[in-house]
């Protein structure tokens, strides 16, 4: 199918009598990682909403079936909505407490195959007129222009997190989560910031803030902070854009063009926010900007690596060891977009990482290890790729180590 039809697709189930829930497919909703649990995980509280017969702990495992049409490979299923609740029964330490979609057909449906891992993925549950689930259309992207498409419509999608799009609501600002150490109310967000939105560096320095984390080490330290960031996001674009949104707008026009600026702060906030968190560990880990890293350098013309160690300008003294540097990029997802990093800094036949997607199958992995890339990823996140897979990946305490003896 071509994109287009993906568009058509879009305006075709994105109207009154439906809501999305969108999230990027990890290890463990796919059979990536090999574990019992696969099948798409969606949060029990948004499917309680929509098929409250699952609500029940006095039953153990209730679910709920419907028609689940995987549209962008032509798919039908008669899918099992399940709710595992085995911590209500019998094994409340360890038990599940979990909602998921089952009965889609193995791997060869798009939603569990492996190499789905990553790929951003549209559920359109229809609702009848008492607002409850009658079936269900999903779209899993194939490739990152489809992606593009999407997230164009309702902002960047990171790996662990969903969007939700409620029906006949305005969905630009997603739904109003509970209070969590990080999200702030009105009166606790820094006055200059309604005159204008705060620059990622000045997200990041907040959320360093309020989750110094000194005592943690830089797997923990970056994964907590960049969710404190993300919610004082959250709570800055809420305070400074529902009083507008309230106020309502004279034209379609200025409306399409408020919500493509809201669109656009978004991106852009998601482009450099891990990078940004990076950068500040290296420098809490005694690392010297200059000396031992070089942020943003340029390793050719009209390349840019995100980082280089020690240094751009060893990077470019012909004289230095090559077996000496490295090089470290930094992307939230990386299932099509690693292959932008391969011709980063020629000098450097490994190139470095660092991503927060959950999984990768095995196929895709041994492809990036025979194009020169290993990954960076946080302890936290390891197990969410294959068994075969994780003693190849490397922990961002671990990298900081290796590049701390490049100056020794």
């Amino acid at each position: 199918m071509p994109t287009i039809e993906l568009t058509d697709w879009l305006d075709e189930f994105g109207g009154a009598g439906f809501v999305w829930y969108v999230k990027r497919l990890s290890g463990n909703d796919t059979l990536a990682n090999g574990t019992h649990q696969y099948g798409p995980h969606l949060k029990k509280e948004f499917l309680f909403e929509i098929l409250p017969s699952i609500n029940r702990t006095e039953v153990k495992n209730p679910d709920a079936h419907l028609n689940l049409y995987l549209d962008s490979h032509l798919d039908h299923r008669e899918a099992r909505v399940i709710y595992y609740n085995n911590k209500f029964h019998g094994n409340p330490k360890n038990g599940r407490n979990e909602t998921r979609i089952t009965n889609l057909g193995g791997s060869a449906s798009a939603l569990l195959d492996p190499e789905s891992t990553g790929a951003l993925t549209v559920f359109a549950f229809g609702l009848d007129a008492q607002g409850l689930a009658r079936d269900c259309h999903v779209w899993v992207c194939r490739h990152e222009t489809e992606e593009d498409v999407v997230e164009d419509r309702i902002g960047p999608v990171e790996p662990g997190k969903a969007i939700v799009w409620p029906p006949a609501q305005l969905p630009l600002l997603g739904p109003l989560q509970a209070r969590t150490h990080c999200r702030l109310d009105d009166h606790e967000i820094p006055a200059s910031w309604f005159l204008k939105f705060p620059t990622g560096l000045e997200l990041v320095r907040k959320a360093i803030e309020l989750r110094p984390d000194s005592s943690l080490d830089p797997d923990q330290r970056l994964l907590r902070r960049r969710d404190c960031e993300y919610e004082i996001f959250q709570s800055v674009e809420r305070a400074i854009e529902f009083p507008a949104i309230k106020a309502g707008f004279s034209t379609v026009d200025d409306f399409l063009a408020h919500a493509q600026s809201i669109l656009q702060r978004r991106k852009a906030r998601s482009g450099r926010s891990l990078e940004l968190h990076t950068r500040q560990i290296f420098i809490e880990e005694q690392l010297k900007e200059g000396q031992h890293f070089s942020h943003q350098p340029e390793s050719e013309p009209n390349k840019w690596p995100d980082f280089l160690f020690p240094s751009e300008a060893a990077y470019k003294d012909a004289s230095f060891p090559t077996g000496r540097l490295r090089m470290l990029a930094v992307k939230t997802t990386c299932k099509d977009r690693w292959r932008q990093v391969v011709s980063e800094a020629d000098r450097i036949p490994i190139k470095h990482l660092l991503t927060l997607q959950q999984g990768v199958s095995e196929n895709q992995f041994a492809e990036m290890v025979g194009a020169g890339v290993r990954l960076v990823v946080p302890t936290g996140l390891v197990k969410s790729f294959p068994k075969s897979v994780r003693p190849h990946l490397q922990t961002l305490e671990s990298f900081i180590g290796d590049v701390r003896l490049l100056t020794t």
